[in-house]
């Protein structure tokens, strides 16, 4: 019997299922053209870059946040000979998507699952999650944040789901992991012993099993 919930965010919470390089790379189609391959780069430039380095504060917003990836991802771009000028659109573009995705959908899915089953967030993020949490009004809906670069351990060490489990007070086959990365989310918590529901485009938050 499930008795507890451990959920991603990123890719999970604030896109159902769609990958953040996907909607960077519509948002920058918007205002540029930048081949596909480049636009990867400069991505995973910017990921590593803040994997790397203290650069988000604890006090960064979503909305900061993706600012700063933006600046890393267009800095990268104007050195292999890209300018991008229109930061401001594709800040706006991917941001008030997600303003709009967590409030009308993600939110009363989560207020109903909270109501339910204790739930803990288990995310790589960058210290700044609880400031995320509280500027799309989350923060009441969690026992615990179990967050990458406060714990030191990073999604898909098994050990980051193992605090998830331990701040929920269950065993791991009495809760269930929802996230969207099959690597970094439903893997590693199976093999600690969770049940897990991937998060897809095709099966959304929407279509999990809620209780009446």
């Amino acid at each position: 019997m499930i008795k507890g919930i451990l959920i991603d965010f990123g890719g999970t919470i604030d896109s159902d299922g769609i990958h953040w390089f996907d909607q960077f790379r519509d948002a920058y189609a918007l205002v540029a053209s930048v081949p596909e391959s480049l636009l990867w780069d400069a991505y995973v430039h910017s990921e590593r870059t803040l994997g790397r380095n203290p650069i988000i504060g604890p006090d960064y917003t979503f909305c900061k946040t993706l600012q700063t990836k933006i600046a890393l991802q267009t800095e990268y771009l104007q050195c292999k000979g890209v300018t991008i000028t229109a930061q401001d659109t594709i800040l706006d573009t991917c941001y008030n998507k997600v303003v709009k995705h967590i409030s009308t959908v993600s939110k009363p899915i989560l207020e109903r699952l909270a109501a339910q089953y204790p739930m803990v967030l288990v995310t790589n993020f960058y210290g700044n999650m609880h400031t995320v949490l509280a500027e799309f009004g989350l923060d009441h809906l969690f026992k615990e944040v179990v967050e990458s670069a406060v714990v030191g351990v990073r999604k898909p060490d098994p050990q980051i789901f193992r605090l998830g489990v331990a701040a929920l007070g269950l065993e791991p086959q009495e809760t269930v992991m929802i996230g969207d990365s099959p690597d970094k989310d439903i893997l590693p918590a199976q093999s600690i012993g969770c049940h897990t529901i991937q998060i897809t485009p095709s099966s959304p938050l929407s279509s999990l099993p809620l209780r009446p």
